[in-house]
């Protein structure tokens, strides 16, 4: 059954008896202790062959973001951990990785349920040991094969097979199970491989017609059983085809009488036939002749065409000098151009410093004038002090007797009152001016909000007639969707038809460009359309001459309107290859992937003007940013677009303005409504609007006639403070006569006559001094004039020049528009050339094959006078007298080849009938041999599964039975805990749940003896084991792990296996306790025992 070499396990058959006692047990637990270490140490040097597994590595495999890397052992492996540490997706990587099924592990219906959540694809790594007489190819893996699996969120997956030097040898599937079978690893098989869910429905639901089954199939019987059913099947269907074969073989004998009969009485039509190959002959060179007549022509207009490609050379180089010679005079003239530049910036800087010298010297001036009319002012001053002092001298001299004490105190008393009177004054009118700035502040506050208010009731009412222009848009374009993009596109269309029906037109214009295309997503319109802007309303043409003609078609059409935009291309008849420079982002489409264009010369447009095919189009805008300003964004993507219109690049991003489509909508019904019920709100805002308008201009109406009120009474308040200062001024200003000395006065008087004498002094030095920067500032005046003057005169000559340029840049345009005119024209010319020699070589080709041809038919040239078509009719007519004797006698070839046909047919038809009578006898001999074989087989390896489920039993001092029904295909396993009479024994559901799990154990360890494989894995074995239970179980394990030398045995479990003896054949891989609250990667530690 298997090509690998084991030594069985040491188990010993003699059944032992078991002791109640506390005593006894100890000792035989201390006994088996030091056996199973003895066994340990033992198998400590032996180290497992190939197929074995050395390592495993998960990446957001289930709920894990990082597994691994585990290394395992040649022998024993322990993976404990709890709960939800990834012990089970170690398992299930396993399975999957090594070619199982989803279903197979117990863990999901498909594959794509394993690809962590979030997360777009699950990466597994296995590596497999390869050494020994079983490795598989070694030269070419090395001693490991690493199994790498990648799963994508699709439930796609892909292999990837390493050699140990990580160079990858093949991406087959077909290379995995040649793999696979070389080692003998069966991921299916539940011997091998024991899962959780497997094991917990063996232990609790399984019948005794599954046991067989699980017998069946884990010993490969059930295989070997379906391949007989196949064979027995393949023989009834090779009967089937000899019954088939047999009336065949009749019909032919018959045919190849009748043939062999017609054979014989074959009479000779060789004249004929002689007569009909000369005519052929004569007919094959006949159509060479007429082929070589007919290429004569194509070579003397080739000829013409060539002469005619050195005129249409020597006008191209004719307007290439005129552009070499346009190109110079437009450099001279930059030239020029740009001396009288720097000539005028430089008089520009030195008119600037004069300027400021004549500022500098009109402020000196300034200032000596005010120094001037300080002096004048000082003196006015004093000449008025002197004579109001003088007068005062002179009142005093006249006043001195003749003012009395009363008066005095009469005026005190109203000089008192007028004052406590200003004070109140002064208060009110200081009162009434806080009002006034009030009621300023309150009428400007009002008139500002009253202009806010007006622009904004501008920009409501352009915004109002911009939606009614849509919304007629939109309502004519129910019936007609070119009105979309314009009221004048539909005659604007009608009038290009018409031209181009009537041939004014080399290549149909396309257009407007956005009625052309759809989209395959309506929710992406507005994206599309702010992508695209000018471009859905634009018009492409193929040449120059037909862009003349479109732009006189839209002036008379669109006689004031705006002109939609014109794009000249060549049309060519398939969209541009791409590939190179288009994005490809395998979520996320771009405008060109999101548009259906029928037409490629469209297509073609938009990719050479917008670039559609780099611009990606991401609805959400928060995952636009992402993607686009992430640390890697995609290749050959400059921008993208979200659902809403907003514009993205790698390091900025822009809001849109706009927030419907106006074109490419599909819903015109909803875009109706939509602007509908926007008028009505515009319509409701200006109302509001209007009323507000109304409040304001209340509100200024009442502050500005508070302002006009209290302006009033603030006048009237300060023109009655006035009098009363006046009046109290004239009080003070009468005096009391004084008996003082008149001396002090006239010494004051004389003072003042001195500063008189030396301020006349003074004003005549500041009026000399004002002379001379008078002098000064209208010599530097005009100095600047002078510079201004010349600025002006070499501003002159620069536009001049700029002017020149002008010319000289529209003479570059004219020239190269001919020059790329005349290009266009002689490629043109250059096609057709290169048609003509193309079809010409063609042509001669064909020559020549008829040529070859009629050598073939004639291997010497014929001169024919006579023309194919008589020579067609002649032959024509020939084989219509061959036929018509042919139907008398038939003719001889046919005959011959029937006869000779119908006689391999009938032998080969008695051949295949001998040969498949031999296979079914051969076929029934081997298959009654390998039945009696089968049998035999499955005898002994019932009777050795036997042997070993009471030998695991006695271990425990249990007692069992098994027995095989094959007739009936079911296995019943009874046991009994305990010493007792086989009468008593017990089906496996009557007992507790650590003796089911002890006895599963035991057939399980029963089949591993009898079956073979490089690795076992068994998933939490010992769930529902007691202390007692699985000990002895993992005693059990570990003999048999102990004595199966080459063979790899993966235990996963929640226990602590701190129990288990010190060894280097045993190691456990310990998993960290799952972090419920991140999604951190799980590492494992791994110790060595």
């Amino acid at each position: 059954m298997s090509k690998r070499k084991s030594s069985p396990a040491p188990v010993n058959p003699t059944k032992r008896t078991r002791t109640v006692e506390d005593e006894n047990t100890q000792v035989h637990d201390d006994e088996q202790e030091e056996l199973l270490s003895r066994q340990v140490l033992y198998a400590e040097d032996v180290v497992s062959d190939a197929g074995i597994v050395e390592g495993i590595t998960l990446k957001n495999f289930m709920c894990h973001s990082h597994l691994g890397p585990f290394t395992f052992g040649s022998n024993v492996n322990f993976v404990v951990g709890n709960n939800g540490s990834g012990k089970s997706a170690i398992l299930t990587a396993l399975i999957v990785a090594l070619g199982g099924n989803a279903l197979a592990t117990n863990r999901g219906a498909s594959l794509k349920g394993f690809v962590k959540e979030g997360e777009g694809s699950a990466d597994v790594s296995i590596t497999l040991r390869n050494k020994g007489r079983d490795a598989y190819k070694p030269e070419v893996y090395g001693e490991s094969i690493v199994v790498d699996l990648k799963i994508t969120r699709d439930g796609l997956r892909t292999y990837k097979l390493k050699s140990r030097t990580g160079q990858v040898v093949s991406h087959k599937k077909e290379e995995l199970l040649a793999i696979l079978d070389n080692f003998n690893i069966q991921v299916n098989n539940p011997v091998s491989v024991l899962t959780q869910e497997m094991s917990k429905y063996f232990l609790h639901a399984k019948g005794e017609g599954d046991k067989y089954k699980f017998f069946m199939k884990a010993t490969q019987l059930e295989q070997m059983r379906e391949d007989f059913v196949y064979i027995k099947q393949t023989r009834q269907v090779t009967e089937d085809k000899v019954e088939q074969h047999s009336e065949c073989l009749k019909d032919l004998k018959q045919k190849y009488q009748e043939k062999e009969e017609c054979y014989k009485s074959l009479a000779s039509l060789d004249e004929m036939h002689i007569r009909l190959e000369e005519l052929q002959k004569q007919m094959a060179w006949a159509l060479v002749a007429e082929m070589e007549r007919e290429t004569e022509p194509m070579k003397e207009k080739l000829q013409n065409d060539r002469s005619a490609t050195k005129k249409y050379d020597e006008k191209v180089e004719e307007w290439k000098k005129k552009v070499q010679e346009a190109e110079k005079k437009q450099k001279q003239s930059q030239d020029e151009l740009d001396g009288v530049t720097q000539q005028l910036s430089a008089l520009q800087s030195k008119c600037a410093e004069l300027k400021v010298g004549v500022q500098k010297r009109n402020v000196e001036l300034k200032s000596s004038e005010v120094s001037v009319h300080r002096c004048k002012a000082n003196l006015r001053d004093l000449e008025k002090d002197k004579a109001q002092l003088s007068s005062r001298i002179n009142t005093l001299k006249l006043s001195i007797s003749q003012t009395t004490g009363v008066e005095s105190q009469a005026r005190a008393e109203r000089v008192e009152q007028l004052q406590t009177e200003l004070e109140h004054l002064r208060h009110q009118i200081s009162t009434l001016g806080q009002q006034i700035d009030q009621y300023q502040h309150a009428c400007s506050r009002v008139k500002e909000e009253q202009g806010k208010m007006r622009r904004e009731q501008q920009l409501l009412q352009k915004s109002n007639d911009a939606y009614r222009r849509n919304l007629q848009t939109m309502e004519s374009s129910r019936s007609n969707r070119l009105r979309r993009f314009g009221e004048h596109m539909p005659a604007l269309l009608d009038a290009i038809n018409e031209a181009h029906r009537k041939g004014q037109f080399k290549h149909k214009p396309r257009g407007p460009l956005g009625y052309l295309i759809s989209l395959k997503d309506p929710e992406m319109a507005l994206a599309v359309e702010i992508c695209l802007k000018g471009q859905l309303q634009a018009f492409t043409c193929d040449n120059y001459e037909d862009e003349k003609v479109l732009q006189n078609l839209m002036s008379k059409v669109f006689p004031a309107a705006r002109r939609p935009a014109i794009i000249t291309s060549h049309f060519l008849p398939c969209v541009h290859n791409t590939s190179k420079r288009a994005v490809n982002h395998p979520e996320y489409p771009s405008v060109l992937q999101a548009l259906e264009i029928d037409d490629p010369v469209v297509a073609n447009c938009l990719i050479d003007q917008r670039g559609i095919e780099s611009i990606l189009l991401i609805k959400n805008r928060t995952e636009a940013r992402r993607v686009m300003q992430g640390r890697n964004p995609p290749q050959n993507c400059v921008q993208a677009f979200s659902k809403e219109g907003d514009q993205i690049f790698t390091n900025r991003s822009y809001t849109a303005e706009q927030t419907r489509a106006n074109y490419l909508s599909g819903d015109v019904e909803e875009e109706i409504r939509h602007l509908q019920r926007e008028i009505s709100n515009q319509l409701a805002l200006a109302d509001r609007f209007q009323q507000q308008m109304g409040r304001l201009d209340e509100d200024l109406k009442q502050n500005e006639g508070l302002l006009r009120r209290t302006h009033m009474e603030q006048k009237t308040t300060k023109d009655k403070a006035t009098k009363l200062q006046l009046e109290l001024t004239d009080l003070k200003n009468v005096e009391e006569p004084q008996s003082e000395d008149l001396r002090p006065l006239e010494e004051d008087l004389q003072e003042i006559v001195s500063k008189i004498s030396s301020m006349r002094v003074k004003h005549d030095e500041e009026r000399a001094q004002m002379a001379e920067h008078k002098a000064s500032y209208e010599r530097a005046e005009q100095e600047y004039k002078q510079h201004r003057d010349r600025i002006s005169a070499v501003a002159e000559e620069a536009d001049s020049k700029k002017e020149e340029l002008s010319k000289t840049d529209q003479e570059v345009l004219k020239c190269k528009h001919h020059k790329k005119h005349y290009d266009e024209k002689r490629s043109g010319h250059l096609r057709n050339v290169q048609t003509l020699e193309d079809s010409l070589a063609n042509k001669e080709q064909e020559l020549q094959a008829s040529i070859a041809k009629a050598t073939e038919i004639c291997p010497k040239h014929q001169k024919v006078q006579r023309t194919a078509r008589s020579l067609d009719s002649e032959i024509s007519r020939l084989k219509v007298k061959i036929s018509t004797q042919q139907e008398q006698q038939g003719d001889r070839e046919e005959v011959m080849r029937q006869y000779h046909k119908a006689l391999e047919n009938y032998k080969n038809m008695a051949q295949q009938m001998k040969n498949l009578n031999s296979f079914i006898k051969s076929l029934d001999r081997v298959m009654n041999h390998r039945l009696q074989v089968y049998s035999e087989l499955r005898r002994f390896v019932s009777a050795r599964c036997k042997y070993y489920f009471d030998s695991m039993l006695a271990q425990r001092n249990y007692t069992g039975n098994m027995k095989f029904d094959h007739r009936n295909e079911t296995l019943s396993i009874t046991v009994h805990p305990g010493q007792g009479n086989k009468e008593d024994l017990n089906d496996m559901r009557s007992l507790s749940g650590g003796e089911r799990s002890f006895s599963t154990v035991c057939f399980v360890l029963s089949l591993w003896a009898i079956t073979e494989a490089p690795f076992r894995c068994l998933d939490e074995f010992d769930v529902y084991m007691d202390m007692v239970n699985r000990r002895i179980s993992m005693d059990m394990m570990l003999k048999v792990a102990a004595g199966q030398r080459y063979r790899q045995f993966i235990f996963l479990t929640p226990q602590n296996m701190s129990s288990l003896p010190v060894s280097k054949i045993i190691r456990i891989l310990r998993l960290k306790d799952p972090d419920r609250g991140q999604d951190n990667a799980q590492k494992a530690d791994e110790e060595d025992q």
